[in-house]
């Protein structure tokens, strides 16, 4: 049976083919892949959306300079729900209303290198597809800018077949805010993913402290007031980093760059590159590109070989300018402790123009290269002897003469390869490599992958750079080996770190009061790491921790952040999950069952990624790809703030020893101090001055006698004590000496801040009223450490 496609013939087949091809939109594209974009469930797709409203509307606060107070409300609406995002922002214009909310990758921020909620332009307008792909209703959305009288209100769809906005309702109406933006959404959508988006506007407060959330939904309501009036700091675009630049990104740079050179080209595209930079890296792209050349010894001072050669290389030129040529260039040569055929050029050509001009001769261009090449062939008579010296040097003394002769042999010959001697470092690996196997060979001897190493880096460091200028920018362009040998030598210089005023990092104070302020805990802990570069592109990775408290004892609740946003789905994909799990957390008194994954405490820990451009794993954005410099800068945030949790477990441990000690000595000397006084027939002991003894604790003892009140303070701890005591007294006291009184509501506050060293005893006086009250508190130490006495 003849088949369909072989009736049509090739030509045919192609034809049919080629009209059914056609083109399709952004839109159209995540119209069939909306879960690409986190809209794969109602449940998930609702928190998705609010997700991307607060985001938009803290990107849009920030950057305004206003404090965010967003509002969001979840209604049920029959077989719907309806999202309502409001915030206080500064307002979006008439004319880009429509684009910013119906239009797919539509935005300011994808080519800029500052650090941002949103880049894409894909995340508001998607929420507005996913709403009228399962509700078949228009967004509707009201926006005030500020000093405006009236507000701006819109009923809008995205065209999937253009990407385009297509606007059913749009007027003016009046609006109660002085500005700001509010957005309106009719979803097929349910609260499954209740407790998810609970955690979602929760982490938000956390790592958003100068912002005040509201959620209002069918069956709860939650505020989250702000902790701070400090705003992020304001970011600036920025350049690309060398150290993180492509190949095809550098080659497309290089196509559209104004510059003419590789320096400027440098300085004006990258940011942490000046001259001095510039310099290195071209330096760098030297070698690579043209090699260096092997420099030799020059003969020995006795021969005048040089000086000979030079002479029977130039003819007709007269005998005294013959010889004073070759003996100003002798003596410029034999300056030198190592000469290259660099050298020898930049010799021959000085010496060559001064003499023609006092001797009245033209040294022209063939003379000059005779000369050249008859010093050079002198020079490099004897390098066999000169490459002994370089590898007996570069290898140990257990290697024989014979083997070290017999390698330098085989190297010298090697050389004879190029007049100018220009070796790349690869070049270098081959001679030696090669050299050294036909010594094994022939030679019997093993020179090991660590002595070849040594010998490359002596012949390495031997070999001059030469003065060559480098390729144009436009050569580098359009050559892709040239452009890697460029990327070579920026990603080996040693350049500083990019600058971080385009990153709003958190801070690793307001990473904690974040904490504190959705956390009752016992302890909290942050840390925040200098800036590090990937991809051309600056990040900055915060920590912290919250341990004990209120908060359950179960496996450690992880919080995930990039760039103050919360990472609500996909956490085993994620290498903020992997690095947790990877770390030994039971070296920082934590448990964890088998020795990795995560561990188990009352604990949180958080993960805050700042970066011009997160890596994520998908257009959701919802876990941070396996980058392993990301992932080094995480674990070491971690272990930053790891660190300070294992010293207040260990400094708990401690504690919760000495009470346990203690209260046995509490039960124990008040029987034995009673069997002492009746055997005796003494007073009673004063069991707390023996309790501070054994206890190596501080003693504050007080004594009264005649209206002097005394504040005894003894010191049985091995470091100095910085103690704050406030006497708290009902009568106004006379001070002696030292310290402050304060008068409030009738009672007078005396305040002493000594420092009593190890093994001794301070007081402190004051006359009082025999009549009148006193109490003492005492701060600057450990309870578990101090012992008061104050009933006299």
């Amino acid at each position: 049976m003849t088949s369909y496609q072989s009736s049509l013939g090739e030509d045919g087949i192609a034809e049919e083919l080629a009209e059914s091809q056609r083109s399709i939109s952004i839109a159209e594209f995540f119209e069939k892949n909306k879960h690409m974009l986190g809209f794969d469930s109602g449940a998930r797709g609702l928190v998705t959306a609010v997700k991307e409203g607060v985001d938009n509307s803290l990107d849009a606060c920030e950057e305004a300079g206003i404090l965010p107070d967003i509002y969001v409300e979840i209604q049920e609406e029959r077989d719907y729900y309806r999202l309502i995002i409001e915030d206080n922002g500064p307002g979006i214009t008439r004319e880009q209303i429509p684009k910013i909310f119906g239009k797919l990758l539509y935005g300011s921020r994808f080519h800029k290198r500052e650090q941002n909620r949103g880049q894409q332009g894909i995340g508001i307008s998607a929420a507005v597809l996913y709403s009228q792909l399962t509700s078949g209703k228009p967004a509707k959305i009201t926006s005030r800018t500020q000093g405006s009288e009236t507000a701006q209100y819109f009923e809008l769809i995205v065209d999937t077949d253009t990407n385009e906005p297509e606007i059913s309702v749009a007027e003016t109406t009046s609006w109660d805010r002085p500005h700001g933006t509010r957005i309106e959404l009719e979803l097929e959508a349910n609260m499954r993913a209740r407790q998810q988006l609970h955690d979602y506007v929760k982490h938000t407060a956390v790592v958003n402290p100068h912002a005040r959330l509201e959620l209002r939904e069918p069956s709860d309501h939650f505020k989250f007031e702000r902790a701070t009036d400090q705003l992020p700091a304001e970011t600036e675009e920025i350049r690309p980093h060398p150290h993180g630049v492509e190949l095809g990104t550098l080659i497309k740079m290089a196509e559209a760059t104004d510059s003419y050179s590789v320096s400027g080209f440098l300085q004006g595209e990258f940011t942490r590159v000046g001259q001095k930079t510039a310099d290195s890296v071209i330096d760098g792209f030297r070698d690579r590109h043209f090699g260096r050349e092997m420099t030799w010894r020059p003969p020995a001072s006795h021969e005048d070989d040089i000086q000979s050669a030079l002479v029977e290389a130039v003819v007709n030129k007269g005998q005294d300018a013959t010889d004073e040529f070759a003996t100003r260039v002798s003596d410029q040569l034999r300056e030198r402790d190592r000469i290259a055929h660099h050298h020898v050029v930049e010799a021959v050509d000085e010496v060559a123009d001064s003499v023609q001009t006092e001797y009245g001769t033209t040294f022209g261009s063939t003379v000059r290269e005779n000369a050249v090449a008859a010093a050079w062939d002198v020079i490099t008579a004897s390098r066999e002897s000169d490459l002994y010296v370089l590898v007996d040097d570069a290898t140990t003394d257990r290697k024989d003469d014979a083997v070290v002769q017999a390698l330098a042999e085989r190297l010298a010959a090697k050389f004879e390869q190029g007049e100018r001697h220009r070796v790349t470092r690869n070049d270098l690996l081959d001679f030696v490599e090669r050299s050294a196997e036909m010594t094994e060979e022939h030679d019997g001897a093993t020179i090991g992958d660590t002595a070849r190493e040594k010998i490359i880096d002596a012949l390495w460091n031997a070999a001059a750079r030469v003065p060559d200028d480098p390729p144009k920018i436009s050569d580098v362009a359009g050559d892709r080996d040239t452009a890697s040998e460029l990327l070579d030598a920026m990603r080996e210089a040693d350049i500083i770190s990019p600058p971080t005023d385009c990153l709003a990092p958190i801070t690793d104070e307001l990473v904690e009061a974040g904490l504190r302020k959705e956390y009752d805990a016992e302890f909290y802990a942050a840390s925040t790491r200098d800036a590090s570069v990937h991809g051309g592109d600056p990040f900055i990775v915060e920590a912290g921790i919250a341990y004990g408290g209120d908060i359950e004892e179960s496996a450690a609740e992880v919080l995930r952040f990039a760039n103050r946003v919360p990472l609500v789905y996909q956490r085993g994909a994620c290498a903020t999950t992997d690095v947790i799990k990877s770390i030994n957390w039971r070296n920082y008194g934590l448990d964890q069952p088998g020795g990795s994954g995560i561990p188990n405490g009352p604990v949180v820990i958080m993960v805050h990624v700042a970066s011009t451009n997160v890596p994520f794993t998908s257009e959701s954005k919802d876990a941070v790809a396996n980058v392993p410099e990301i992932e080094h800068e995480i674990e070491l945030a971690l272990r930053e703030a790891a660190r300070e949790l294992k010293s207040h477990l260990n400094k708990r441990r401690s504690m919760q020893q000495r009470r346990e000690k203690q209260n046995k000595l509490g039960t124990i000397l008040p029987a034995m101090a009673e069997k002492l006084s009746t055997v005796t027939g003494r007073e009673p002991l004063n069991i707390d001055t023996t309790m501070a003894s054994i206890m190596n604790n501080v003693l504050v003892e007080r004594e009264r006698e005649n209206g002097t009140v005394s504040l005894v303070v003894e010191n049985n701890t091995d470091v100095n004590a910085d103690l704050e005591l406030t006497e708290i007294v009902s009568a106004e006291p006379e001070l002696d000496g030292s310290g402050t009184v304060v008068e409030m509501d009738g009672e007078w506050f005396i305040k002493w801040a000594p420092t009593v060293g190890s093994d001794e005893t301070e007081t402190l006086e004051y006359r009082l009223d025999q009549s009148a009250d006193c109490s003492v508190s005492v701060e600057g130490i450990d309870d578990e450490k101090l012992t008061v006495d104050t009933e006299s």
